[in-house]
């Protein structure tokens, strides 16, 4: 059976006000693409058991899959699972290892006693396959009945995430009689529209693999799908399509599928043997914090300071008061004195710092808001980076952070 309709469903009332931003219907939708299955509509219902009841009956005329997020959890108000069985005309019945499983959890947490109301997590529509939950107390399950598949997820991404991986993948690519395989390149220092002019003619002479490019976390990613008769195949036929995107974007591309910047920096950092040490103005630790995010870190990673003020940048990192007079904090000099001083001071190959005006407050003339400079000394060696960048003060500290650390991969 090919089906063709997949319907996306996120459930409860804190997403309709707003309070929670659904991230779970990009990433289903995204990862539904890899087995060639159509996401045709998507959703939001509030918990209500009659709206839930009436947009399945609604949704099941559309679409052969239907996907919920949400409503799995202890109390009354969470009714996927009483709605779906339901809808199948099923009873819900006591699952024993779930039941264990929760047991289980809460007495490993200990700081948290099972209720009563977490027994409901244990009862599932009859006949339903049950979907573990490695991460949480609530378990989903699917149903499959008369051409029609329900699949019932947790809500909280890191729970969700985990069993669509482990469990629903699967089971939807043993539904899927073709083989779709996806690469993900992960671009930095290149916006999505110049990432697709430069790829103009690889983008209009597309067909197997699919070429298609999506901005996030200030920077792009570049998906190649193919279609083939298994994973080897699909690979193959994406081989000459990667190869070209490599050819025209070069070292922007810093790493493929889940491999992150930090990661790629940090293990960059280990194979030179290389010491780290990190001194932070505008960005206020958060690139020190990126990289002991990483596992392995503290091979290299031997220090990050925040040094905010002048004062602290003359006392802790011997930057020269008369560079800081002449030019003030945030320049080009200052950054490079920062960042060769905490190498120094701590004894590093390397160091990295961070200068710059994240705003609203703080502008002058001839330094507006988003003026930012990154300092690199590498074994001596001094480096600056000037960037000029808009948005909000948290935007300006993240994007100030992911440049730095960029810098620094490309200097590696």
């Amino acid at each position: 059976m090919i089906f063709i309709k997949v319907e996306i469903l996120a459930i409860g009332t804190e997403l309709l006000l707003g309070d929670i931003l659904n991230t779970n219907a990009q990433f289903i939708s995204r990862e539904l693409a890899t087995l060639g299955m159509n996401v045709f509509y998507q959703g939001v219902v509030g918990d209500n058991g009659d709206r839930l009841l009436e947009y399945f009956k609604k949704a099941f005329e559309r679409s052969d899959i239907i996907i919920t997020t949400g409503g799995l959890g202890p109390t009354k108000d969470d009714l996927t699972k009483e709605i779906g069985a339901r809808y199948f005309k099923k009873e819900l019945v006591k699952h024993e290892e779930s039941i264990t499983r929760i047991e289980k959890y809460f007495k490993k947490l200990k700081t948290y006693k099972m209720t009563e109301n977490n027994y409901k997590q244990g009862y599932f529509p009859e006949n339903s396959v049950i979907l573990k939950n490695n991460n949480g107390t609530a378990p989903g399950c699917i149903i499959e009945e008369n051409n029609k598949i329900l699949i019932m997820l947790p809500g909280p991404p890191r729970e969700m995430v985990a069993m669509f991986e482990e469990s629903v993948l699967p089971y939807l690519a043993q539904k899927s009689e073709l083989t779709f395989y996806s690469n993900r390149l992960r671009v930095f220092g290149v916006g999505e529209s110049a990432v697709e002019e430069k790829l103009s003619d690889l983008l209009k002479n597309q067909s197997n693999p699919t070429i298609a490019t999506y901005a996030k976390n200030y920077e792009v990613e570049i998906r190649l799908t193919a279609q083939g008769k298994d994973i080897d195949d699909c690979k193959n036929i994406i081989k000459p399509t990667r190869d070209a995107v490599y050819d025209i974007l070069g070292t922007h591309i810093y790493g493929e599928d889940d491999i992150d910047l930090e990661t790629v920096i940090v293990k960059k950092l280990l194979s030179h043997k290389k010491t780290i040490a990190v001194a932070e103005s505008f960005t206020g630790g958060m690139v020190s914090s990126k990289l002991i995010n990483v596992s392995g870190a503290s091979e290299t990673f031997l220090e990050g300071v925040v040094t905010y003020s002048d004062e602290s940048k003359v006392s802790r990192l011997n930057v020269n008061e008369e560079t800081l007079k002449e030019f003030g904090a945030v320049s080009k000099e200052v950054a490079m004195e920062m960042a060769k001083g905490v190498a120094q001071n701590l004894k590093t190959d390397i160091g990295l710092a961070t200068t710059g005006i994240a705003g609203p407050t703080g502008a002058t003339k001839n330094k507006p808001v988003g003026l930012i400079y990154i300092g690199l000394s590498i074994d001596g060696e001094v480096y600056f980076l000037e960037k000029n960048l808009s948005g909000s003060r948290e935007v300006i500290r993240d994007r100030g952070t992911m440049i730095a650390l960029d810098f620094l991969r490309g200097k590696l």
